[in-house]
C-alpha cells in the first residue's frame, strides 16, 4: 500500500514538471502575397506555421504560430504526450489502491 502511495506521489511530481502543454499538431503552409505576377505565386520561400486542434465541441481550430515560438510549441505538444502517459499511470495506480483498500 505504501509503495502505491509513493508511486502516486512520484507521478504527481512528474505531472508538475510538464505544466506547459497543448494538444494539436503543427502544419506548415506556403505564404504568398496577392500580387498577380510575383515570384511567390510560383515558388514561395516563406513558410507560415499553424497549430491545429479540436475544441470541446470537436470543432477544428487553427492558431497562427510565429516562427520564433515554433520550438516552444513543439515542446508543448511533446509535453502533452507525456502528460497523457502520466495520467494513464495515475489512473492504474489509483485503481490498484482502491482495490487494496476494498480488501481491508
Amino acid at each position: 500500500m505504501k509503495g502505491l502511495v509513493g508511486k502516486r506521489n512520484m507521478l504527481l511530481k512528474k505531472l508538475d514538471q510538464h505544466s506547459e502543454f497543448v494538444r494539436g499538431s503543427i502544419s506548415s503552409v506556403c505564404a504568398t502575397c496577392n500580387r498577380a505576377r510575383c515570384i511567390c505565386q510560383k515558388t514561395s520561400s516563406l513558410r507560415a506555421y499553424r497549430l491545429t486542434y479540436k475544441d470541446n465541441q470537436q470543432k477544428t481550430q487553427i492558431v497562427y504560430v510565429p516562427r520564433e515560438q515554433l520550438p516552444r510549441i513543439r515542446k508543448m505538444i511533446a509535453n502533452y504526450g507525456q502528460v497523457r502517459k502520466i495520467i494513464e499511470q495515475l489512473v492504474e495506480t489509483n485503481i490498484k489502491l482502491f482495490k487494496e483498500e476494498a480488501r481491508r
